[in-house]
């Protein structure tokens, strides 16, 4: 009596229902399927979140820390206008001041280095202004 199924039962179950004792299949799969959906979600936003910065990566140095600490901003405190800030800085080159004022540095460098100082030459007798010298009288001895 106990292996007659009622009347209004099916005679076969559907694949995703599993019996007593079993493992179930479709609970495994699907807890897999969401782990790793999860894990590529967290990717993607992380890798979304740091575009700003791999952005400014190839300017310079001051513009790349300046979207660096605006995309940390935006992920601690969740707010998306540091992250746009952040973006559009990245966007926007900025002029380089920096290497010609240190061009100039270097160069005032390498003449200070290049001058000999005035007291270990003794400096020339300055020329008294006076009369010119005495020209030799040009044309035939004696005459």
């Amino acid at each position: 009596m106990a292996d007659s199924l009622h009347p209004a039962a099916i005679a076969h179950l559907p694949p995703f229902i599993t019996a007593p004792g079993e493992t179930d299949v479709l609970f495994v799969v699907m807890a897999i399927f969401v782990v790793l959906a999860l894990i590529g979600m967290g990717v993607f936003y992380f890798k979304l979140h740091a575009l700003p910065e791999q952005m400014a990566h190839r300017g310079q140095k001051v513009q790349f820390q300046i979207v660096a600490v605006l995309a940390l901003l935006a992920l601690f405190t969740h707010n998306h206008a540091f992250w746009i800030a952040g973006l559009l800085l990245a966007l926007i080159p900025l002029p380089d001041f920096t290497t010609p004022l240190t061009s100039i540095a270097r160069a005032l460098e390498r003449i200070a280095e290049s001058k000999t100082p005035a007291s270990t030459a003794p400096a020339p007798a300055p020329a008294l202004p006076g009369p010119p010298p005495a020209e030799p009288p040009v044309g035939p001895q004696g005459v």
